[in-house]
């Protein structure tokens, strides 16, 4: 194995790939290195009783040509390999409070005509909640193939705002705002923390265009590895990093838990930065530095029932169903242990680009880490009988509740499985299985805002707690982290010239 390079990754996810394959098309001698036997983090798929389950990447947006991640999908050599099937139109997402049916349509005038439907009285405020989401999504110029100033990525006054205010700014109407939070799941929003780009940013990538992919999430990983490798990269799997080690002045090498040493010139972290912090023992790095990442709240994690239906039993649906018992989005996140579940999101999976029925389908309900802390120092499948009756517990109580909204489903059911947040934690590296990462904290922006630079100077950061989470939000972020290599105006003129867009 060759042991030196330009530079090393750290984690395979999509933002360590995207890196990956960016800097090994401009020359760099690249490797990255995986814990786990499969790459892709949050992108991993896993397969029972012949069907293949997604497990962090559920649907994309902005897709259609002349859309930013078509773009950038473009530019990364995606669209041969990745196959997308359209969600529907005029409901992509389908928002339910207590049985009340609310549809989100795609294009700005299609969801305006289609929320007036339900909220006659309320269209000026509808009309200004879109004016807005474009405006802020407007403002962030690499979320929009343009270059930015020092890479900033988004305004002060849009980061300093909650989601919950902004929306209560626009509209007085109390369910008509809780209606447009509605798709808070996509990005676990808090009250009075989160703000309000992060919202701005995902509803305005949805409501341009939405798609599942077909077959499964895991096809874009496999695509950029195909792409890093004929490029030269390298790609290590069960290779876990121990150490990052340090001279005083820069990170020299890595030394892996079998004993090996990797050296390189640079390196790219796309782990958690606390997970980070853990390997490093460097002065170049400050205590309080450390204590601040290790302080920092990540998001709320989450229980997931895998479904796998009867043949040709279930029609596929098209559109993502988000369920509230209760008409208070922001209840989901604090909610009652003896009330759960209380809100859940449903959706089916696309294993053919036209499918009558649907094969498989994911139950995902919010959970904090703290019921399953108990199991938390075990591992995979080694748990014990009280954490399986557990996961059967929740199980039933998920699917119970979901056959309120679709009567008959549970009879249509041929096998489940499901996953606790110790699963995610084990799977994707995320710290206490949060599905986001690391929360932005509106009243704290700088603090909670971390960088693609560290204090050691060849050390860099990615993945979804630099920038923003999601497909869109770490691609940008792994442009941000390259940026340091190849410079911001050469990544955006690439991305330009290979869309035809100069």
């Amino acid at each position: 194995m060759n042991t030196e390079y330009d530079i090393i990754i750290i984690g395979s996810g999509l933002g360590g790939l995207v890196c990956g394959y960016i800097l090994a098309k401009n020359g760099y001698k690249i490797a990255i290195v995986e814990k786990n036997s499969q790459i892709g983090g949050c992108l991993q798929t896993f397969k029972r009783k012949g069907i293949k389950f997604d497990t962090g990447m559920h649907y994309i947006g902005s897709m259609k040509p002349g859309q930013v991640l078509h773009a950038l999908f473009n530019y990364l050599n995606l669209l041969s390999d990745v196959k997308l099937r359209p969600l529907d139109p005029n409901g992509f997402d389908t928002i339910s409070f207590r049985g009340d049916i609310y549809k989100f349509a795609n294009g700005y005038s299609h969801f305006t005509d289609t929320l007036s439907e339900k909220f006659p009285h309320n269209r000026k405020d509808i009309e200004a909640y879109i004016h807005h989401i474009k405006k802020i999504s407007a403002a962030s110029p690499l979320y929009n193939g343009d270059e930015a100033e020092n890479n900033n990525f988004m305004e002060t006054e849009y980061i300093k705002t909650s989601i919950n205010d902004y929306i209560a700014s626009i509209t007085q109407n109390p369910l008509l705002q809780n209606v447009l939070a509605g798709n808070m799941p996509l990005y676990a929003g808090v009250k009075d923390k989160t703000p309000m780009y992060i919202h701005a940013l995902i509803s305005n990538f949805y409501i341009q265009s939405a798609y599942r992919i077909v077959g499964g999430s895991d096809t874009i990983a496999s695509s950029l590895t195909n792409s890093i490798t004929s490029l030269g990269g390298q790609i290590f799997t069960q290779h876990e990093v121990e150490q990052i080690l340090c001279d005083d002045k820069k990170a020299t090498a890595i030394v892996l838990k079998n004993g090996n040493i990797m050296r390189g010139k640079a390196f790219i972290s796309d782990i958690h930065p606390e997970a980070t912090m853990n390997i490093l023992n460097t002065p170049l790095i400050r205590r309080i530095y450390k204590e601040r990442i290790r302080n920092l709240q990540n998001t709320i994690s989450n229980f997931t029932v895998y479904i796998k239906f009867k043949p040709n039993t279930v029609p596929y649906l098209n559109t993502n169903f988000y369920y509230y018992d209760h008409d208070n989005v922001w209840q989901a996140n604090a909610y009652n242990k003896d009330k759960w579940p209380e809100s859940y999101l449903y959706m089916h999976q696309c294993h053919q680009e036209n499918p009558t029925y649907a094969e498989s389908a994911e139950l995902i309900g919010y959970m904090h880490f703290d019921e399953v802390k108990e199991w938390e120092n075990t591992t995979i499948q080694q748990r014990g009988e009280a954490y399986l009756e557990f996961k059967k517990e929740k199980s039933q109580l998920l699917l119970k509740k979901l056959e309120e909204s679709f009567p008959g489903i549970n009879e249509q059911i041929e096998f489940y499985e499901s996953s606790s947040p110790l699963t995610y934690r084990d799977y994707t590296g995320t710290k206490e299985g949060s599905m986001y990462g690391i929360i932005r904290d509106k009243n704290f922006p700088v603090q909670t805002l971390v960088s693609q630079r560290t204090k050691i100077p060849n050390l860099l950061l990615t993945g979804q707690n630099i920038n923003s989470h999601g497909i869109l939000g770490v691609i940008v972020g792994a442009l941000i982290t390259c940026s340091e290599f190849l410079g911001i105006s050469k990544l955006i003129n690439d991305i330009k010239e290979c869309n035809n867009v100069l």
